[in-house]
Formats: structure tokens, C-alpha cells, sequence
């Protein structure tokens, strides 16, 4: 909870998240149920942190490295079969999103680690767009998915997971809204996947990818100009670059932010740390989000926090950074229109 005297306008105040995995939204708790309930063995006699809930969520404080993460990531995954365990999942983030005050959210999810278990990409995309429907109808709360490809696996790979999904014509109907890029960043820069990207572009396919976290500025560069992406996620690495800072922030270009995960990983040692200041300074559109949520001790509202104890940001500021997640959101004109209204009359009684 916040520190500052702004926590209960923070808690209120219309947000967009645009960088959450969805399979990072998976709590202890949840995991352990499905896990139960599908007959998946977690590997306790191996690693006590499995042994119970609590020793799960103890282990997440202290994660030493992006890797070192994303073995309990993948791990994770491993209790997501069924398209109902998908729907509980996104439900779940849904649920807690909205306590947030998130109106508008655009979802990551990572096929190929279903795939690769036997759980069909269908079954998946079914599970996530049911979960959606419920939380519109049961919330307001509109959503897009983003599918992203795992970096550390073949980049041909990538381009059959890209045609199956526009097979079952999920760019074309607006199921699946973009594509991105995550999992390991170093060693895996982003020309290697510049094919499934330059079709993406062609097919008007909105496009985003992870640059910056721990891979250096060039990250970013390659990102920007071989994959023509839209967004840059994480993007910290950003004000190591004065030039290519200030080509983000002329091109109005969406850098999605995620300060507790970056504290977790060891990106930064605090929030503090974050350019946040730099960013609002040099005018770049960012947004706040949670990244993976369940594993990084905070959902969104925590990240707002966490901001706002380490800068002590104005409100005119916090005006500015709901107004850019708006703005760079990937939701339709007249969607925007209302969630920028919503800003303009919360904002207007503080």
C-alpha cells in the first residue's frame, strides 16, 4: 500500500495495463488447486519450494535473475491443461485487475510453452477469450490478447505458431489483437525473428517486444527498426541512448514499464532507480504494469505505489501516464475516447 497521501487516488484512477502475462498471473494458490485437480506431481522432493503455498510465494521473494525466474515460470505452466484452467486463470488476474481500477487490459500469453506440453492452441485461446467475456460483462473491463513467441526457442518456431493462429483467422477477426516478444533477452536479439515480424507488418498486425531489460540499447534499436514494433516493453535500458531516447519520444512510441519486476530481477536494486523521472522529463508515453504479477509480489496498483513512495509524482504527472497508457493502448478510437473521458472527470475532483 502506499506510503503517500495519493493512495486513494491512485486506487481509483482509470488505468490500461499493457504488459502482463497472463500465465505470470498465476497464483500459488491457484497453481496448487489445478495442480491437484489435473494430477500434475510438482517437483517437492527436488525443491521445497513446493512443499506448501506459503514456501511457493516465500521462494518468489528472491529471485536472483530473469533465468532464474522463469524456471518457476515454466514449472508453473506445467498445471494448465484444460481450457477451463485457462478461463480460471485470466478470470483470476481479471478479477483482481479491476479491484486495481484497470479498465483496459492487453494480455500476453505464450503458446508455444503449451504447445510443446501437448495442449493445443486452441484450447488455450478458447480458455483466455471466455475468461474476457466474463469480465466485460461481469466488470466493463475490455481486453486484447497479445501472442508472444518465446525467444529462446527457433525462430521457425515462432512462424508456425504465427501461421496456425492466422489459419484459425485470430488476426483477421480481432481474437488475437498483436504479437510480441519475451523469455530470455540476451543472446536472442531481435533479428531473428524479423520474417514472422515483416508479416505481421504486412498484415497490419499490431507489434511489440520485450528490449531493454537486460539486453543493452541496441535491443531496443533492432526492435524499432528490423522488427517495425509499435511498443518497446521494459525498455529501461532506453536513457543509455540520448538519440534513440529522444526518436522514442518523438515518435510517441509506447514504452510499458514494469518497476517491481525489474526490482525482482535485479534489473534495478529499487524503484528508485527506474527512469521514470527521465521519462516523464523527455516527454516519452510509458505506462505502469505489473509484468508477471503472482511471481513479483505486486498488480498493478502495487507498481503505482511503489512509484509513487519512491518520486512523490504530482497529479498532473499521474494524469500524464494514464493519459499515454490510453492513448497507446491498442483498443479502438471510440474506446479510447470513453476510458480518456473517465480520466478527465476522476481527475477533475482532486
Amino acid at each position: 500500500m502506499c506510503k503517500s497521501a495519493l493512495h486513494n487516488f491512485l486506487q481509483d484512477l482509470p488505468k490500461c495495463e499493457h504488459h502482463l502475462h497472463i500465465e505470470g498471473s498465476l497464483s500459488p494458490a491457484l497453481l496448487f488447486q489445478l495442480a491437484e485437480t489435473n494430477k500434475i506431481t510438482l517437483p517437492s522432493a527436488d525443491d521445497a519450494s513446493f512443499a506448501s503455498v506459503a514456501a511457493l510465494q516465500s521462494r518468489y521473494e528472491r529471485f536472483t535473475s530473469l533465468d532464474d525466474f522463469l524456471h518457476y515460470y515454466y514449472i508453473g505452466m506445467s498445471v494448465l491443461l484444460t481450457q477451463g484452467d485457462f478461463e480460471s486463470l485470466a478470470y483470476e488476474y481479471f478479477s483482481h485487475a479491476h479491484k486495481d481500477g484497470v479498465h483496459h487490459a492487453e494480455i500476453f500469453f505464450d503458446p508455444q510453452a503449451h504447445t510443446a506440453r501437448g495442449v493445443s492452441y486452441s484450447t488455450v485461446v478458447e480458455g483466455l477469450v471466455a475468461a474476457q467475456r466474463r469480465a466485460e460483462q461481469d466488470f466493463g473491463l475490455t481486453s486484447k490478447l497479445i501472442l508472444c513467441f518465446l525467444r529462446h526457442l527457433p525462430a521457425a518456431e515462432a512462424n508456425t505458431t504465427y501461421a496456425e493462429a492466422a489459419s484459425l483467422g485470430h488476426f483477421s477477426n480481432g481474437t488475437v489483437a498483436g504479437i510480441g516478444l519475451d523469455s530470455s533477452e540476451v543472446g536472442f536479439p531481435p533479428e531473428l525473428f524479423r520474417e514472422v515480424y515483416a508479416s505481421a507488418k504486412e498484415a497490419g498486425i499490431r507489434r511489440t517486444a520485450h528490449a531493454g531489460e537486460e539486453g543493452d540499447t541496441t535491443y531496443i534499436e533492432k526492435a524499432l527498426d528490423i522488427c517495425n514494433v509499435e511498443r518497446i516493453d521494459h525498455g529501461v535500458r532506453l536513457v543509455e541512448d540520448q538519440a534513440l531516447l529522444e526518436r522514442v519520444a518523438k515518435n510517441q512510441t509506447l514504452v510499458t514499464v514494469c518497476p517491481l519486476s525489474n526490482v525482482q530481477l535485479r534489473v534495478v536494486t529499487k524503484v528508485a532507480e527506474l527512469p521514470i523521472r527521465k521519462f516523464l522529463d523527455e516527454g516519452i508515453r510509458f505506462s505502469i504494469n505489473s509484468d508477471d504479477p503472482a511471481y513479483f509480489g505486486g498488480y498493478i496498483l502495487d507498481n503505482y505505489c511503489a512509484v509513487q513512495d519512491a518520486f512523490g509524482l504530482s497529479i498532473n504527472e499521474w494524469k500524464y501516464i494514464a493519459k499515454s497508457a490510453i492513448e497507446g493502448s491498442w483498443c479502438d478510437a471510440a474506446r479510447k475516447d470513453v476510458l480518456l473521458q473517465k480520466v478527465e472527470e476522476y481527475v477533475s475532483k482532486f
